[in-house]
């Protein structure tokens, strides 16, 4: 058993493949366990993953389900293929091969800094459940284009974190800048779930139930901004389907905060969270689909997320009541 196992979906990024697990396979800890899963790839993935493993492996082991390998520096590699079923379904996948205490979700086009184990070590000695790190964008060149910020601080509880990251950080609910405890998801039953926006419904609900969680100021993961992914999304059907997955997470959320032991400033603020985070998806509707989203936010009666602390939520409240319009240009 590795002390981390790093989850790598795959799905047609053959030609990035090599970059993403040069970083993993160059960790400066070599105690780690690296699961690759080919998500039923149409371009040459499969075969960029078994070259890779042929070069870098002191064998290539067949089994029934999986190739197993491990290189010269005594890093475990793991590989499956399976058929395409989405990057939620792919990821509890991973979590359910991984054999280390903690996971690490890396996405196959990206890569990330060759000391990230190294540098989070001593928070994985101390135990933490959750250990946060930073994400920079880079091009094709790895040029830096953005470094994101949010707030730093040393070990607290899982929802007293929440409540220091909610407002501040964009990227609270990307699962790909956590190390993560691999009981978090045993012992809640957390799973991916849906086709979009898997993270937004899952990774607030995973912090608010660590015991523990630390947030480093370090830049260890690097999102390659490409030019495709640069490009507008043309197909009004996805995004369609985006938003009845933002419902479901919605939905699926709410039901899970109240069943869970959670103290009343935590619990107002992840429903504010959910709500402000949802109601922000109206701006990828066109404007006919607007109407039906505002019904919807109004049988949800989302107003009564909003906490009146103060005058500017007592407006906030009200405005989402009776002209969630705009409340939305307000945010």
């Amino acid at each position: 058993m590795g002390k981390v196992s790093i989850i790598v979906p795959v799905y047609n990024t053959g030609t990035k493949l090599k970059k993403c697990l040069d970083s993993l396979v160059n960790q400066t800890v070599k105690d780690i366990e690296i699961i690759i899963i080919n998500d039923g790839s149409t371009d040459n993935s499969e075969e960029v993953i078994k070259e890779y493993i042929k070069n870098n492996s002191k064998e290539n082991e067949d089994k029934t389900e999986s190739n197993s390998s491990e290189n010269s520096n005594s890093v475990k590699i793991e590989f499956y293929s399976k058929e395409n079923e989405g990057i939620a379904k792919t990821r509890n996948y991973g979590i359910e091969k991984a054999t280390s205490d903690y996971i690490l979700f890396v996405d196959s086009d990206d890569y990330i800094n060759k000391k990230l184990v190294e540098k989070l070590l001593p928070y994985i000695e101390q135990n933490i459940d959750l250990i946060k790190f930073k994400l920079q964008r880079v091009n094709e060149n790895g040029e830096i284009l953005e470094k994101t910020d949010g707030p730093v601080f040393e070990k607290t509880t899982g929802q007293e974190g929440f409540n220091k990251l909610y407002s501040q950080d964009v990227l609270l609910d990307s699962p790909c800048v956590y190390l993560i405890k691999k009981e978090l998801f045993k012992k809640n039953n957390f799973t991916f779930k849906r086709t979009y926006h898997e993270d937004f419904g899952l990774m607030p609900l995973v912090i608010v139930s660590a015991k523990n969680i630390v947030s480093t100021p370090y830049y260890l993961y690097s999102y390659v901004q490409s030019s495709n992914s640069l490009m507008r999304n043309d197909d009004y059907n996805k995004t369609l389907k985006r938003i009845e997955d933002v419902w479901f997470h919605y939905d699926n959320a709410m039901n899970k905060i109240e069943k869970m032991n959670l103290e009343k400033t935590t619990k107002e603020n992840i429903k504010i969270y959910y709500t402000n985070a949802t109601i922000l998806k109206i701006y990828e509707l066109k404007e006919e689909d607007q109407k039906q989203f505002i019904q919807e936010i109004k049988k949800r009666k989302m107003y009564k997320n909003i906490k009146t602390r103060n005058l500017k939520q007592l407006i906030k409240r009200y405005l989402l009541k009776f002209n969630i319009k705009l409340y939305i240009k307000m945010r």
